[in-house]
């Protein structure tokens, strides 16, 4: 029996004109997921994505599992496949699915029929299947509304495809689709979330750490390249930039307010970041701020970070509660690395009182106290470390 996997476009059907330039990105992108899992041909016809196996070593396991994690999919299936033919409908739906009407007590049978040359049309096929599986299993009973199991039959142009419930796909646009942007990824629960739901709107991603030995081990930073690798299950691969930040970092707790030393950390790191993002061709910046949730994210300090560089600053998180963002971040995968207990240069000398809404006025002064910081945040900036993230080392264990 042939089976293969099907793509089913979400938001991409309504992009008009433009839709073929985002079904070639999504083309390009699930051969590149697949490359490692076997020989695939992968196609579009008629808003479907067709993923088949061309040898008995491609691992379709892998491949489902790669494929219902990529952005621009609204559901995907596995699929047997048979002749536009009743009698291998029947066969197949029974072969294939079988087992499965064995273990439930109701079904349903839903068709599709792309290919109108078809003889039967969809209410008849829907009837004439229901009733050869309700022959072949006579326990089950029929039930339009809240069945247990799914039938489901397309007639296509390349064949019949008989499959049972959908399973969600990710949605949004293809990874690229929609420009390139860095990502300040801290260690912390929030920024991987943040870059995972960048990246479902169709940004490319890559990232920055910010990290100040001896003050940050280097276990925090295995632990950051760890997040950065379980975000390219969705991301895809990309770049990490570590930047050294001990000095800028140790200018600003030895010159300046304390009250004022987070946002003019948080300042420091997005002119930084906007270096490395200009250098790479980045369009904007990412943060996983969330209104109001520490004192660096109140709209005045927001404000005060912001006018630091040029780029947009997108903050997906911004309205959502810590318990949004966590069940997102268990879903994807990245919890349980993020709450490792390994510190990040962002919770270091930060001061027990920080002021809540800071003016530019106040923050400008005190950085022009600093003659000597933009000197050290251009030497952090060029000693960046650059390491290559890879889809195919999602897996590896951070230890």
């Amino acid at each position: 029996m042939q089976e293969v996997i099907i793509g089913y476009q979400g938001e991409m059907s309504l992009k008009g004109l433009n839709r073929n330039q985002f079904e070639s990105a999504l083309i390009k992108i699930l051969r590149y997921r697949l490359k490692d899992a076997g020989r695939f041909a992968v196609w579009c016809a008629q808003s479907t994505f067709y993923i088949e196996p061309e040898d008995d070593a491609a691992d379709l396991d892998l491949a489902f599992d790669r494929v219902k994690k990529v952005f621009g999919l609204a559901a995907v299936s596995r699929s047997a496949v048979c002749e536009k033919d009743f009698d291998a409908i029947c066969a197949t739906a029974e072969s294939y699915l079988g087992q499965t009407l064995n273990g439930v007590r109701t079904f349903k049978v839903e068709a599709r029929r792309a290919d109108k040359t078809f003889p039967m049309d969809s209410p008849a096929l829907m009837r004439e299947l229901g009733a050869c599986l309700l022959s072949r299993h006579p326990r089950l009973r029929v039930d339009v509304h809240h069945p247990d199991c799914k039938v489901i039959v397309e007639i296509r142009d390349r064949g019949a495809y008989v499959h049972g419930p959908k399973t969600p796909g990710e949605g949004g646009l293809p990874v690229g689709t929609s420009g390139r942007a860095l990502n300040m990824l801290s260690g912390g629960i929030d920024s991987p979330v943040a870059a995972y739901r960048m990246a479902k709107r169709g940004l490319a991603l890559d990232h920055i750490h910010f990290a100040s030995p001896p003050y940050t081990s280097e276990r925090a930073r295995r632990k950051v390249v760890a997040l950065a690798r379980r975000t390219s299950v969705y991301t895809g691969s990309c770049n990490l930039f570590v930047v050294p930040y001990t000095h800028p970092q140790e200018c600003i707790r030895d010159n300046a307010p304390p009250m004022l030393f987070t946002v003019l950390m948080r300042r420091s790191m997005m002119r930084i970041a906007g270096q490395i993002a200009q250098k790479q061709g980045c369009e904007a910046l990412i943060t996983g701020e969330s209104l109001a949730q520490v004192a660096s994210q109140t709209v005045q300090a927001i404000r005060c970070t912001d006018a630091a560089q040029e780029l947009p600053v997108l903050r997906p998180l911004i309205g959502m509660d810590k318990t949004e963002i966590i069940e997102t971040a268990r879903r994807i995968g990245t919890f349980e690395t993020s709450i490792l207990p390994y510190e990040d240069c962002c919770t270091i000398f930060t001061p027990p009182h920080p002021k809540l809404r800071p003016t530019l006025d106040e923050v400008l002064e005190a950085e022009a106290a600093m003659p000597g910081l933009p000197a050290l945040e251009a030497e952090a900036a060029a000693a960046a470390e650059r390491l290559r993230i890879r889809i195919e080392e999602a897996e590896l264990d951070w230890e």
